[in-house]
């Protein structure tokens, strides 16, 4: 089977990161002015020389997601049905060798943390675990999406890399999204941020969203986690990556994530540190470069740079989110996966939205609009 595994070893990581940081302010303009972006237009829109463009880069970035998705954005809610985890990830609360009390939800549990979510609005949800096998598998999570399916318009999923098979089984039972974030795409440091578990076969995860796309999921969340290595380097190889995709799997709606290293028990410090203002570029030049993939942004964020990131080109938020398992009602305390910035309610971040002049949208748009 060809997968992009094929396309990324065409591409060396220093000779890619050479050519980013060489892009000058010509490739910049040219690529702003440009009405079909290339790769090559979104290495200029994320290098150094891009910096002194952010506002025209904002300004068009705002135009183009209001072209396409209106003034709208998408609530969600995580739900951490698990902090079991067999691999030891050095930047992740759950790492294996973390010292803390695990948990898995019952079936009475998960119902319960449901209900708060259903109370609090949320008809768009995110199934999230760590990655142990042997607890939170294939039938684990078929028995928590027949549970809570009829509860929620829309069920995505965050865990550990499954076979085509198991993708098409999940498929078949409702789930709409699977995200899979790759981490970094940077393979000669990969194994030290994963040294030891499934997470540390490096190929094995990448091609995780062509068994994804060939199953027939509707659609496929990618991301880096920022702060493990170069952001634009590793966002050039998330590109490559989005841009391989759609051209394979073009019945298949794409996001993309932003989260930045946070916090959590016993973890490393970032190596790289990505400021607002990098962000904002990034955000702007994932725009530019597709305008019909949704850009997402977590609770990571501190709230003032969510308030100010509405207008700019993220199409989903989530909000009042627990990153723990049983966070909402069951166990509050139980151990975080990262600490929360943003701590403000659902209904506050519904009404953050409205004042900025934009309709905060419950459900996915997809099914709204069949």
């Amino acid at each position: 089977m060809h997968t992009f595994k094929n396309i990324f070893e065409l591409h060396n990581w220093e000779e890619q990161k050479i050519s980013i940081y060489s892009k000058t302010a010509k490739d910049v303009e040219h690529a702003i002015s440009s009405k079909k972006r290339t790769l090559e237009d979104f290495k200029a829109l994320i290098s150094p020389a891009a910096v002194t463009y952010i506002e025209q880069m904002a300004q068009a970035s705002h135009a183009l997601t209001q072209k396409r998705f209106g003034k709208t954005i998408q609530m969600y809610a995580p739900l951490y049905l698990s902090n079991e985890c067999n691999n030891i990830c050095t930047y992740c609360g759950f790492s294996f060798d973390n010292k803390i009390k695990r948990k898995t939800l019952t079936d009475a549990e998960l119902l319960k943390e449901v209900e708060v979510l259903k109370n609090n609005g949320f008809n768009h949800i995110l199934l999230v675990t760590g990655e142990a096998n042997k607890t939170v598998h294939i039938d684990y999570f078929k028995k928590a999406i027949a549970l809570i399916k009829s509860q929620f318009a829309n069920i995505s999923i965050e865990v550990q890399p499954l076979e085509t098979e198991e993708y098409k089984e999940l498929h078949e039972v409702g789930v709409y999204s699977v995200l899979v974030y790759q981490e970094t795409y940077h393979e000669e440091v990969y194994k030290n941020y994963h040294p030891k578990g499934k997470k540390s076969n490096f190929f094995y995860r990448m091609e995780t969203p062509d068994r994804i796309g060939t199953a027939g999921i509707h659609k496929i969340g990618l991301g880096i986690l920022l702060g493990l290595e170069d952001w634009r380097t590793d966002s050039f190889f998330n590109a490559l990556h989005l841009d391989y995709l759609q051209k394979k799997y073009w019945q298949t709606k794409f996001s993309v994530s932003f989260p930045r290293m946070r916090p959590a028990e016993g973890i490393i410090e970032p190596n790289v540190i990505v400021s607002d203002k990098d962000l904002v570029q990034l955000i702007c030049a994932y725009r530019l470069f597709n305008e019909d993939i949704e850009l997402s942004i977590s609770t990571r964020e501190s709230e003032k740079f969510r308030n100010n990131i509405i207008p700019l080109g993220v199409t989903s938020m989530s909000a009042g989110s627990k990153t723990n398992p049983g966070g909402y009602a069951v166990e509050p305390t139980s151990l975080e996966q990262f600490e929360i910035s943003d701590e403000r309610s659902a209904q506050e971040i519904s009404n953050l939205i409205s004042e900025a002049g934009y309709e905060a949208v419950w459900k996915d748009w997809d099914n709204v609009l069949q």
